[in-house]
């Protein structure tokens, strides 16, 4: 009932189609690529790139790559619309949302949720076309996961909103690798894991930094409900359970050596750095460890990569297959 309500307001507010036509027209292109976050996208397609030259025998073709890399584009600008949409009433609040283009009345909700809604359709169209059935349908559960469970249930209900709703930010490296071999194996669900446990430390590093901005705005962010320390806590715990899922596709034959090597020496830098925040809860360390978060996890998955062209996964190692009937 709210979706149909806005487009009816604006409708109201525009009873000629001409001056409809009008309004729209005069959206900048800059705000509509504001509304995608392009820059937390990139990382997104990184971590989608990587798993598509691990996923078969051979490199994927150009064109798969650049018909994966549109959808997933569209599908991640489509939910970052879609989010900025549900959150207009709170974006106001928070220095870092303040200037995006609802809460500076730059775009009308009505704008943004078409907006939302075509980039999302156009990306199912995309994946199913440039790629199959498979990848479209984990791509729309990201979207879905990401604006129902997350944004709409959890956000502003739950402590635990980072946790759960990371998994949609996680689905990006079963896309990647669903696009070249239409399954889900062994691998890609601990590429889906290692994002899944990245991504708590990550944001609450962000979060301890804006608590007061989060607090404003009625989200219960850890460090809002728990505190301080228990979020120092809770950022070294995962730190930890990050590592040891790094290294799990190792032991299981999935990942080589190189890829091992990189991996400890990232995460621990990872871990140093979180339990340095324990120690030391100045701003710095924890500013530092956001940045870092970032570079991680891009390099984590090119040591992937990397490690891929001088490992053959041998026939005994772990797996299962996923497929639909």
């Amino acid at each position: 009932m709210q979706l149909r309500s806005t487009i009816l307001e604006e409708a109201a507010l525009n009873e000629n189609p001409q001056d409809l036509l009008r309004v729209y027209a005069r959206i900048s292109w800059r705000d509509l690529v504001a509304l995608t976050k392009p820059r937390i996208i990139a990382l997104l397609l990184l971590t989608t790139l990587v798993p598509m030259f691990l996923a078969g025998p051979s490199a994927p073709s150009g064109w798969l790559i650049l018909w994966v890399m549109l959808g997933g584009f569209l599908a991640a600008g489509g939910a970052n619309a879609f989010n900025q949409y549900l959150d207009r009433d709170i974006d106001h609040v928070m220095v870092r949302t303040r200037l995006r283009p609802l809460p500076s009345k730059r775009m009308q909700p009505g704008q943004v949720l078409v907006f939302s809604l075509l980039l999302s359709a156009a990306s199912f169209v995309v994946l199913w076309l440039g790629a199959n059935l498979l990848t479209a349908l984990l791509s729309t559960a990201g979207i879905v996961y990401y604006v129902w469970i997350y944004t709409h249930l959890l956000k502003r209900s739950s402590t635990q909103n980072i946790v759960i709703g990371g998994a949609a930010g996680a689905i990006p490296p079963l896309v990647g690798w669903a696009a070249v071999s239409n399954e889900v194996s062994l691998l890609p669900i601990f590429m889906f894991l290692i994002v899944f446990y990245w991504t708590p430390p990550h944001f609450w590093a962000l979060a301890l930094m804006r608590q007061k901005e989060y607090r404003a705005a009625g989200v219960p962010m850890l460090p809002v409900v728990a505190g301080e320390k228990e979020t120092h806590r809770q950022i070294v715990l995962y730190s930890v359970l990050l590592l040891l899922i790094c290294t799990m596709p190792v032991f299981l034959g999935l990942l080589g050596p190189l890829y091992l090597l990189l991996s400890l020496a990232l995460n621990g830098v990872f871990l140093w750095q979180a339990v340095d925040i324990l120690r030391r809860p100045a701003n710095a360390n924890i500013w530092r460890l956001y940045k870092f978060s970032l570079l991680y996890l891009a390099l984590l998955f090119l040591s992937m990569g990397i490690d891929s062209l001088v490992y053959a996964i041998p026939e005994t190692a772990a797996n299962f297959v996923l497929r639909l009937p």
